[in-house]
């Protein structure tokens, strides 16, 4: 079709229709919601003003690196500890998401990280998935849940995490995950739990190549058969690498403004998302972290525009790409395909289904 360049701003985008497949339920509170739990449930924070806490949790220019980054989550997870918080930060989280037309949202976050006040493994699952469930109820949202093992924790837990995975597959659950600190910390140390999900027909996706170069990457996709990779910011280091990852058309979930928070990137110069993008990978936006990287999937498919020059069309294909990459049913796919064509096609005023 010929493509006849509408106008892009950041208000028409946060209409459009969208998806969030890498977002992380203790990186997107709410200020006041960490706040109030802290009250309600006696957790004792650095500080209860909130502009005090906004200035260690939310992540700006001065932070230097992924380990300086994921010191924001030791404040969120002192608020994460009660059945009713985490009822409540999921429920929200979808509520956000739903606020922009986030039309499928994908939660992931490590149950283990949520048992300093005594709750069960599956006390952690359920309350997470009853939260998103009543969010679904109540806005025009479809979620899943993916479950995290973290890199520095011992692979014992890994697969603990990944039984859980498949004990509530279909209930819930969508995917299992590998995240945490990269360097030093080798994916193919937790295979054994890759083998039991990947024998049981779970989706995987692993963080790798945003702390860590190419080798992470490789080890996502060959010792953990990883379908889809969380950031992948230097695979660009290695072609033979980056070839078999588009021929396989193995997604990757890009979060802009935290890969440069973390310095996967120096800046966005420099960050490979417009490369990906041309040479014919399968690219995702997402957030990665809504509270920690203050943002929002419509603010990262802004930045898309303003520093790499994605025109209109280009931005929906990117969201397109995400819809393809769910992990979801196919029929399922395909009917949530369908229906954000359809609306994006009605915002717009014109037909975009060939993009």
């Amino acid at each position: 079709m010929a493509e006849q360049i509408q106008k892009v701003s950041l208000e028409l985008l946060q209409k459009l229709p969208k998806v969030d497949l890498h977002c992380h339920l203790d990186g997107s509170l709410r200020l006041s919601t960490i706040l109030e739990l802290a009250k309600e449930n006696n957790v004792k924070l650095p500080t209860f003003d909130e502009e005090g806490i906004r200035k260690i949790v939310v992540k700006e220019a001065d932070c230097t690196s992924l380990v300086d980054y994921l010191k924001a989550f030791d404040i969120t997870l002192m608020v994460m500890q009660e059945k009713d918080a985490l009822i409540r930060t999921a429920y929200e989280l979808a509520e956000d998401a739903a606020k922009e037309n986030i039309r499928y949202l994908e939660v992931r976050y490590a149950p283990i990280l949520h048992l300093e006040r005594n709750l069960k493994l599956t006390e952690v699952v359920e309350s997470v998935i009853d939260g998103l469930q009543m969010a679904e109820k109540k806005f025009q949202i479809k979620t899943g849940v993916i479950i995290c093992g973290i890199r520095h924790i011992s692979p014992d837990y890994s697969l603990r995490l990944a039984e859980l995975a498949l004990a509530y597959k279909n209930k819930g659950v969508v995917g299992f995950d590998l995240a945490g600190a990269e360097a030093d910390y080798p994916a193919k140390h937790h295979r054994e739990a890759f083998d039991l999900v990947l024998k049981n027909n779970v989706n995987c996706t692993v963080h790798a190549g945003e702390a860590y170069g190419p080798e992470s990457i490789s080890q996502a996709i060959h010792y953990c058969g990883a379908h889809r990779i969380g950031h992948g910011t230097r695979l660009k280091e290695n072609g033979d690498l980056l070839n078999y990852v588009n021929d396989h058309r193995m997604p990757l979930e890009i979060c802009l403004t935290s890969n440069i928070q973390t310095s996967s990137v120096k800046n966005f110069a420099e960050h490979p998302l417009r490369f990906y993008y041309d040479y014919g990978l399968r690219v995702t936006v997402n957030t990665d972290n809504r509270l920690v990287s203050n943002t929002t999937v419509s603010r990262e498919l802004w930045l898309a525009h303003q520093h790499f020059k994605f025109n209109l069309y280009e931005l929906i294909r990117l969201i397109k790409a995400g819809i393809k990459s769910a992990f979801l049913p196919y029929k399922d796919k395909q009917k949530l395909f369908r229906s954000m064509t359809d609306e994006i096609n009605r915002i717009l005023g014109e037909n975009v289904t060939e993009i």
